[in-house]
């Protein structure tokens, strides 16, 4: 008699297999940075026809995952929360890399492992190097899955426009180690992950690329983080 075992209380496999659809996970990963699309856009970005894209986006709104809102004549469509990403950024981590289906698929993916946003906090090389550079000063120190301030690191963040007290009273987990699906390393995420990066992007060391969750290093960026961090980008 074969004893069937219920291994958690949350039914996972619903999500699982939203997620597992290629069209589908396509239009979330453009979904992932926290931008609203029309079903057009997503339909463009995932490869299908847009009554494919209607289906996949019907199905998607009723796990949960997304929520559409029409302003105007169109549709658009955002993700609910940053657990999908989170979910998505894992299951990265332990997929193989996928070949890239042309010359222009391939830059974008390098664009992407330098730097981008994990839905609004920064990741990719510039996101572990930052948060690699943050421990190594003693700003900040990993403690299990979770990064904790120093005194002197709220002196840092403080000198950097970036209230601590505030977040960490917030409701939202304040300092995560999410760990990066390129680099194979944590960066930081959570209330404080997502403030410093707005921050760096509106100091305009960073600049957001359009279309795309990639992040650009500006002039005025690679000088700021070879000061502040000691991080050289060419």
């Amino acid at each position: 008699m074969t004893e069937h075992v219920t291994l958690a209380a949350a039914d996972v496999v619903p999500v699982a297999a939203l997620i597992a659809d290629a069209a589908r996970s396509s239009m979330l990963w453009a979904l992932s940075d926290g931008r609203a699309l029309t079903a057009g856009e997503l339909a463009r970005l995932a490869g299908v026809s847009a009554a494919t894209a209607s289906e996949h986006l019907a199905k998607l709104v009723a796990g949960g995952l997304v929520a559409g809102e029409r302003h105007g004549r169109h549709r658009y469509y955002r993700l609910i929360a940053p657990e999908v990403v989170a979910a998505m950024e894992a299951l990265a981590v332990a997929a193989r890399p996928a070949p890239p289906r042309s010359a222009g698929e391939a830059y974008s993916g390098k664009l992407l492992r330098f730097a981008r946003t994990c839905y609004d906090h920064l990741a990719g090389y510039v996101g572990v190097a930052i948060t690699d550079a943050l421990v190594e000063r003693d700003v900040l120190r990993l403690e299990g899955r979770a990064y904790a301030v120093t005194a002197q690191g709220a002196a840092w963040f403080a000198e950097l426009g970036i209230d601590v007290d505030a977040l960490r009273s917030g409701r939202r987990a304040f300092a995560r180690a999410c760990l990066d699906w390129s680099e194979r390393r944590y960066h930081l995420a959570g209330a404080l992950g997502a403030r410093l990066c707005e921050r760096l992007i509106a100091l305009e060391w960073l600049a957001r690329q359009p279309g795309t969750r990639a992040l650009r290093v500006t002039n005025a960026g690679r000088r700021a983080l070879q000061r502040s961090f000691g991080i050289r980008v060419l």
